[in-house]
């Protein structure tokens, strides 16, 4: 018998091709799915709420994956952490309804995409986690250009190539930029009911063009009316993007002294 698990995980993608096992290279899931067979003595699926391209980090992703009864939340935060490469790390492991999926059950995710306006922004210990564009921004048109992508919009335009979707409709909840701490820049946050692949850094490659004056405002409203992704400017680099969190129902996270009861069942 086993329980549904999960984890809120960060990690720096820098050295990875993504969360999403690939046919070569380093992925997220592989090595938390190794860490799982090192544990459990058998392999046990890791599904996340959402696809990372390579380089892009975590800050709480969230990974649902089955566990033997005789683990609890607590000693699979510890093991976990104790087993997990230094370039992951395991915030915090809940118990889950049966049937709780990372993806499936996600009732809204959010991003940040971090940038630097400053000339420290290329600095080694700064510029593998932001795109280091080192140029002033006009934050009012960034705000302007943000304010037009709220709510339910048509999104295929900001969508990379190739990808077979029954409808590309996306719902934005938020979507604002925010000036980041000691003059370092700008930071842009958005959450959706679900997002499309490319779908974030294509929006912050042509808002940062609007706000660099190289392309007018009225140029977000033209693309949302596009069916293709030929006129939307280039995506931003994958470096300044963070996961933040995935929303899930309250009623599917199972109570601690609920968790505990399971648990002296077993003795």
């Amino acid at each position: 018998m086993s329980r549904t698990f999960l984890a809120r995980l960060q990690f720096d993608g820098t050295g990875f091709v993504g969360w999403q096992r690939q046919p070569a290279g380093r992925s997220v899931q592989t090595e938390f799915e190794r860490v799982l067979e090192r544990l459990f003595g058998q392999r046990a699926p890791a599904h996340a709420a959402g696809r990372t391209d390579a380089g892009v980090h975590a800050i709480g992703l969230g990974v649902s994956f089955p566990a033997p009864d005789t683990w609890s939340a607590r000693t699979l935060h510890r093991a976990l952490n104790a087993l997990l490469p230094r370039d992951c790390w395991v915030e915090q492991v809940h118990a889950m309804q049966p049937g709780f999926h990372a993806r499936r059950s996600a009732l809204a995710r959010r991003y940040r995409y971090d940038i630097g306006i400053d000339r420290a922004s290329a600095s080694p210990f700064r510029r593998p986690f932001e795109w280091a564009l080192a140029r002033p921004l006009d934050l009012g048109m960034l705000q302007a250009a943000a304010t037009l992508l709220r709510g339910d919009h048509d999104f295929q335009a900001f969508a990379a190539k190739g990808q077979d979707k029954p409808h590309y409709r996306c719902r934005l909840s938020v979507a604002e930029w925010k000036s980041r701490s000691a003059g370092r820049g700008v930071s842009f946050h958005v959450e959706a009911d679900r997002f499309l692949h490319h779908m974030v850094r294509m929006l912050v490659g042509t808002m940062v063009d609007v706000g660099l004056g190289r392309r007018p405002l009225s140029d977000i409203d033209m693309l949302l009316g596009q069916d293709d992704n030929q006129l939307t400017s280039p995506p931003a680099p994958p470096q300044g993007l963070y996961f933040v969190r995935a929303t899930y129902p309250p009623e599917l996270f199972l109570a601690p002294e609920a968790e505990s009861r399971a648990m002296s069942s077993l003795a």
